[in-house]
């Protein structure tokens, strides 16, 4: 059968590459970035699998990773991967609740920590789950506890590593290793309910990346990537390891609201993001377009409409540019497209995969049109990541691409989407009834997501739990409306009211900064944020803004009346994932008063 594809795969590229740059991190006390080499990444690899074993972690053990993205987090993982290892990544943003049951549920003794917060929330947890035996903290920065004399930093954990000694283990570990093992468990963000889970062996990482090398043609050891999800996102991790795999250097965004100067710094020719991530540059050029005036604006205007005619409604669909469309395209690219890139630090770009929610095709056709390759894509934490995705020269706007290789899908009940492959998970930790619900008696999983094949392309429609049924007996997609609105430069989150409603309603956090500047323009007196969301010219500016957005949606499921908010969802107020989707339950209970009012005769 072989030893795992993971459990060697650092030590595999040391060889290959030695000296040249694996890893790049921001150190923020000397304000500069940190290159690591290959070697210096297996060391780092090697101290830590030695380490393991040197504390008595048995194989197919679990130890938790409750940190921010930093490279230790790769140092632990690849170490416990060379011994049999099982990691279980915790987003950092994690309430003490939530790593409770996450140290309960998976019976984890040693925890490892970035910064404060997390060594704090974790030394809570201590008290309550007596099972944890040991904290390793991170970052040496990290002010211990009172009263903690057994916690350790990670420079203390390397240490124990450099014992020779223990190599003969590890070794042994390394050649008993297989593809069956286990690698991680995810644990689910838990929009509806409990989190579950997500057991992901070795097979499913060593598949995905290997039936990435067809479609994703051009990535290679000269890429550099940017990595700004969190690694305990699977979109993230299994990114991270295909690219380590092929030998690109990774730099690591140590704090998520530093992108838009680390990105600038390090210039990435690929990152994986988010819808919003382009959602926010679109609605940033779209504000500039609006302030601009005479010959500038009309310049900038006739480069979208060239973009569109080169991008999408010719080369999209197979059909040749003609000799001037071709000109004036080449001389946008050398100016207008080339600055935006610029401004972005995109301007290596090789391509960007986005996925993770709907994309608005307004967005999507505006980052095609001005010459950004954006590969849309599906995949759930459950398929290790990537089920579907477009490539460069093969994608249709709306659609989120072509099954990957050795992955299969079809429509079931409800149009949801069932996928079955190597890469898709064997179930939930420790829950067997959840898992066989899981699955379809011929082995096909139940995404609980709705779309159609078209053309061999998959599209998305909706999340089927997500579905909500009017009073009058009507089915509203939530998730679509908030998709077209979200795109308005006023709106910075959008939750869909509908369930069991007479008609749709809608909670807003606006884009404050963008209501203070029009309010401003309007001379509008103002005494806080509250006093001026209730205005009846901002009333009136949201109303025609959401009226003009809808107007291709049924009459039924447009927004009938909405509350704007002072201030915007969060994860402290459970109102948000650790991935930043909208828990509905918690919103229906938190804001019921206010829902409620919008349905008062």
């Amino acid at each position: 059968m072989g030893k795992s594809f993971l459990s060697d795969l650092v030590f595999r590229q040391a060889k290959k590459y030695g000296e040249r740059v694996a890893l790049k991190y921001r150190d923020y006390s000397i304000s500069s970035w940190i290159s690591v080499s290959w070697n210096k990444f297996a060391e780092k690899v090697k101290y830590a699998s030695r380490a393991m074993v040197a504390l008595g972690i048995n194989e197919q053990e679990n130890v938790g990773v409750f940190s921010q993205n930093m490279p230790e987090c790769f140092y632990v993982d690849f170490g416990a991967y060379a011994t049999r290892v099982v990691t279980i990544p915790l987003y950092a943003t994690s309430s003490e609740a939530q790593v409770h049951y996450i140290v309960q549920d998976a019976s984890i003794r040693y925890i490892f920590v970035g910064e404060q917060y997390q060594y704090e929330v974790a030394r809570r947890v201590q008290g309550l789950c007596r099972s944890l035996k040991q904290i390793i903290i991170f970052d040496p920065n990290v002010k211990r506890l009172p009263g903690d004399t057994n916690s350790i930093y990670f420079d203390e954990f390397l240490e124990k590593g450099k014992d020779e000694s223990l190599q003969e283990i590890v070794d042994k570990r390394i050649e008993a290793s297989s593809p069956q093992d286990l690698a991680n468990i995810l644990y689910t963000s838990g929009t509806t309910g409990e989190s579950k889970g997500v057991m992901l062996h070795h097979s499913c990482f060593e598949f995905g990346i290997k039936a990435h090398y067809g479609r994703l043609k051009t990535l290679s050891d000269n890429d550099v990537i940017m990595n700004f999800l969190p690694f305990t996102h699977i979109f993230e991790r299994a990114w991270s390891y295909l690219c380590i795999d092929m030998g690109c250097t990774l730099c690591i965004n140590l704090r998520p609201a530093d992108i838009q100067k680390t990105i600038k710094e390090i210039r990435p020719t690929a990152m994986c993001s988010v819808p919003r991530f382009w959602e926010k540059v679109y609605a940033g050029v779209m504000e500039k377009i609006n302030e601009t005036t005479g010959v500038k604006k009309k310049l900038m205007l006739d480069a979208l409409k060239v973009g569109k005619e080169y991008n999408i409604d010719c080369l999209m669909n197979g059909k040749e540019p003609s000799p001037i469309l071709k000109l004036k395209y080449k001389f946008y690219e050398k100016t207008i497209y080339s600055l935006l890139k610029k401004t972005i630090g995109i301007e290596n770009g090789n391509f960007f995969p986005t996925a993770g929610a709907s994309i608005p095709p307004k967005v999507e056709e505006f980052v095609r049109s001005v010459g950004i390759n954006m590969i849309a894509g599906y995949g759930l934490t459950e398929t290790t990541a990537t089920v579907t995705c477009q490539w460069i020269d093969d994608f249709k706007i709306g659609s989120v691409g072509r099954v990957l290789p050795g992955v299969e899908i079809k429509i079931g009940e409800n149009n949801e989407i069932l996928v079955k492959g190597e890469t898709v998970t064997k179930g939930y930790y420790n829950k067997e009834a959840i898992t066989k619900d899981a699955f379809t008696p011929d082995g096909w999983f139940h995404t609980g997501d709705a779309g159609y094949i078209e053309g061999g392309r998959l599209y998305l429609t909706d999340r089927i739990k997500d579905l909500f049924k009017t009073s009058n007996g009507k089915y509203i997609a939530p998730q679509a409306i908030e998709t077209k609105l979200v795109v308005d430069k006023y709106i910075d989150q959008i939750s869909i009211i509908a369930d069991q409603r007479k008609y749709v309603s809608a909670l807003i956090v606006p884009e404050y900064s963008q209501v203070k500047a029009y309010a401003e323009s309007k001379g509008i007196k103002y005494s806080d944020m509250k006093d001026l969301l209730a205005k009846p010219e901002i009333q009136e500016l949201f109303r025609m803004r959401i009226d003009t957005l809808q107007q291709e949606f049924a009459h039924y499921e447009q927004i009938k009346k909405f509350t704007l908010l002072p201030e915007p969802f969060s994860m402290e107020k459970g109102e948000l994932t650790n991935t930043l989707k909208i828990k509905r339950p918690v919103l229906m209970k938190n804001y019921a008063d206010l829902i409620e009012k919008m349905y008062e005769e």
